[in-house]
């Protein structure tokens, strides 16, 4: 059974930087595209950040480009989510999630496997 482990979420001041890790195991890591999501209480899940399964592809929603870089290390089965200049609206639940396809899409509903989600808290 593949697995998702998120880490690295916390308490942090507007401006200030977090890095999440998500642990992935129970398959090659290679073949499959990762994003990362978020949600806050009240509000639909929504696309954060894709990286394609080499890693040649990224992409990220227009409210974090420029502030967030998502990357991979497929040796370490490990995905991860650099967030800077941190915003109070970025507080959230974020959560990685795989996708096995030809196709990279923005779509939450699209991605097959999530973790448990590790929390964001960016205050004023």
């Amino acid at each position: 059974q593949v697995q998702l482990v998120e880490s690295g979420g916390g308490l942090v001041q507007a401006g200030g930087s977090l890095k999440l890790s998500c642990a992935i195991s129970g398959r090659t890591l290679s073949n499959y595209h990762m994003g990362w999501f978020r949600q806050a209480p009240g509000k639909e899940r929504e696309f954060v950040a894709i990286i394609s399964n080499t890693g040649g592809i990224t992409l990220y929603a227009d409210s974090v480009k420029g502030r967030f870089t998502i990357s991979r290390d497929n040796a370490k089965n490990t995905v991860y989510l650099q967030m800077n200049s941190l915003k109070p609206e970025d507080t959230a639940v974020y959560y990685c999630a795989s996708r096995f396809s030809m196709t990279i899409i923005k779509d939450p509903k699209g991605y097959a496997d999530w973790g448990q989600g590790t929390q964001v808290t960016v205050s004023s």
